[in-house]
C-alpha cells in the first residue's frame, strides 16, 4: 500500500485555514486563535501539540478528517514552521496567513533573520489569493511586494519609554537601503515604530493597534486594544503581541470583540509556556527560551515578580535547539544578577556552559546546584525553601523535563 504524496491537498480541502508562523509566539498565537474561534462556536480543529512540520500538520488533518460533509465551514488553524510554508502551501491555500516576527534563531539551521524572512515568503508567493496578517513593529515586513492583501497590526504605546536600540538586536539596519533605523519608541529587540532617515522607509500603517498598557503582573496584563480595555491571561510583552495577533486575527475572520473578550481573559498556557506544574508542594513555572530575543523578554517577565523565588536554567544544543549555543552571550542576564532568587539550579546538555554565562553575568557561584540528571533537578526542586521556581528551558530540554514528569506523575497528559 502507498500514502498518497498528494494526501494533504485532499484532506484540508474543505477548511478555512489560518496558518501562523513567524519566530516567536507560534504556538501561543495558535492557541488563541482557536480559543478565541471555538468560544464563538466555530467549528475548529489544530495541531496543539505543536507538531508544526509538514508530517505533523498533515498528521492533524489526518485524525481529523470525515468522511461525512459538514453543513457549517470549519477552521483549521496551523501553526507552521517557517522552513516548512512553502511545503504546505504547495497543496493548500490559506485563507489567512500569520507571520508575528523575525528573529535569529538556530542559527545552523536558518542562518540570519533575512534567510527566514525568504523561506516563508517561497512559500506566501504560493498563494496569493491568502490575507496577511503581520506584525507592522516587524521592520521585515513592511513594503512587502506581494499581490495578496495585508493588514498590520503594532503597538501605538511604548513599553519602556525607549527609543534607542540594543546593540544586539536582529534587525538595526533599514532594509531598503541600509542605513541605520531610527525609532519614536521600541517595544522590545528591534519590534517598534521604526523609520529610515536616510531613505524614508517607515512602519506601515497599522489596522489593529494596542494603545496602553495599564497594567502587567507576572500572571497577566491589562490593555488597550482598539480602544477597549483586554484582560491577558498570560504575562510579559510578548504575550501582548501574542494577543494583539490573535485579536487582529479574530477581527480579520470577523469574530465579535465579545467572544475575543471572553477567551484572552481565560487563555491558558500552552505546554512549556508559561505552563505552571506542581512538583510536590513546589510551583513550577516553565518558560520555554530559544534565541536571545525570546530569552530577554522572559527575564523580563521574570522581574515583573518583587518576591525572592528559586531558579533553574536548562540548556541544550540538540538539532532541535540548534547546535550552536554562541547565543547565550547575547541574553541579558546580568537583569538576572538584580533579582532575588534564592537556588540557582543548572542542567542540560551544556549545563556547564550557561553555569559560565551566569557567572560571568553576577549570579552568586555559591547559589549554584549543578544538577546532570533530571531527576536530581527534580529533587533539588522539591527541597526548595520557597515555593515558586521559575524553569527556563530551551526546546528539548523543556520536552524532555516535561517527558520525565510526566513518568513520575507529575503531570498526566505529556502533549
Amino acid at each position: 500500500m502507498k500514502l498518497d504524496k498528494n494526501i494533504l491537498k485532499v484532506i484540508c480541502k474543505n477548511y478555512r485555514i489560518i496558518l501562523i508562523t513567524g519566530t516567536n509566539g507560534k504556538t501561543t498565537t495558535t492557541s488563541m486563535i482557536y480559543n478565541i474561534l471555538k468560544d464563538a462556536n466555530e467549528l475548529v480543529i489544530t495541531n496543539s501539540t505543536g507538531a508544526n512540520m509538514i508530517t505533523g500538520i498533515t498528521s492533524c488533518f489526518i485524525e481529523n478528517y470525515s468522511f461525512g460533509k459538514h453543513r457549517k465551514p470549519r477552521y483549521a488553524v496551523i501553526e507552521c514552521d517557517e522552513a516548512n510554508v512553502s511545503f504546505f502551501t504547495e497543496y493548500a491555500t490559506p485563507e489567512i496567513i500569520v507571520i508575528t516576527n523575525l528573529f535569529r534563531d538556530q542559527l545552523d539551521r536558518y542562518g540570519e533573520v533575512y534567510t527566514t524572512l525568504n523561506k516563508i515568503l517561497k512559500g506566501v508567493e504560493k498563494t496569493p489569493l491568502s490575507t496577511m496578517v503581520l506584525n507592522g513593529d516587524e521592520s521585515l515586513l513592511g513594503d512587502l511586494d506581494l499581490p495578496n492583501k495585508i493588514i498590520y497590526y503594532g503597538f501605538n504605546c511604548s513599553p519602556l519609554k525607549n527609543k534607542k536600540v540594543n546593540i544586539n538586536a536582529d534587525a538595526k539596519f533599514c532594509k531598503k537601503c541600509k542605513s541605520p533605523y531610527k525609532y519614536n519608541f521600541i517595544t522590545y529587540n528591534h519590534l517598534g515604530d521604526y523609520y529610515c532617515e536616510n531613505c524614508g522607509y517607515k512602519r506601515p500603517d497599522l489596522k489593529y493597534t494596542l494603545d496602553e498598557i495599564k497594567l502587567q503582573t507576572p500572571e497577566k496584563s491589562l490593555v488597550s486594544i482598539d480602544g477597549a480595555e483586554y484582560c491577558i491571561n498570560q504575562p510579559g510583552i510578548y504575550n501582548m503581541y501574542n494577543a494583539l495577533c490573535a485579536y487582529s486575527t479574530a477581527r480579520t475572520c470577523k469574530i465579535s470583540t465579545d467572544y475575543i473578550y471572553d477567551s484572552l481573559k481565560k487563555q491558558q498556557s500552552s505546554f512549556g509556556r508559561q505552563e505552571i506544574i506542581n512538583i510536590g508542594d513546589k510551583k513550577a513555572k516553565i518558560i520555554l527560551v530559544k534565541n536571545p530575543a525570546g530569552y530577554d523578554q522572559a527575564i523580563n517577565t521574570i522581574s515583573l515578580d518583587n518576591s525572592t523565588f528559586n531558579l533553574a536554567v536548562l540548556l541544550n544544543d540538540n538539532y532541535a535547539d540548534g547546535r550552536d549555543v554562541s547565543w547565550i552571550w547575547d541574553v541579558n542576564f546580568e537583569k538576572l544578577s538584580s533579582l532575588s532568587i534564592d537556588k540557582i539550579m543548572i542542567s542540560g546538555i551544556r549545563l556547564y556552559d550557561i553555569a559560565v554565562r551566569l557567572k560571568i553575568a553576577g549570579l552568586p557561584v555559591e547559589n549554584f546546584i549543578l544538577c546532570k540528571t533530571y531527576e536530581k533537578l527534580v529533587e533539588e526542586i522539591k527541597s526548595c525553601k520557597l515555593d515558586t521556581v521559575y524553569i527556563l528551558a530551551t526546546y528539548t530540554a523543556m520536552i524532555n523535563l516535561r517527558k520525565f514528569l510526566n513518568a513520575k506523575g507529575y503531570i498526566k497528559k505529556l502533549w
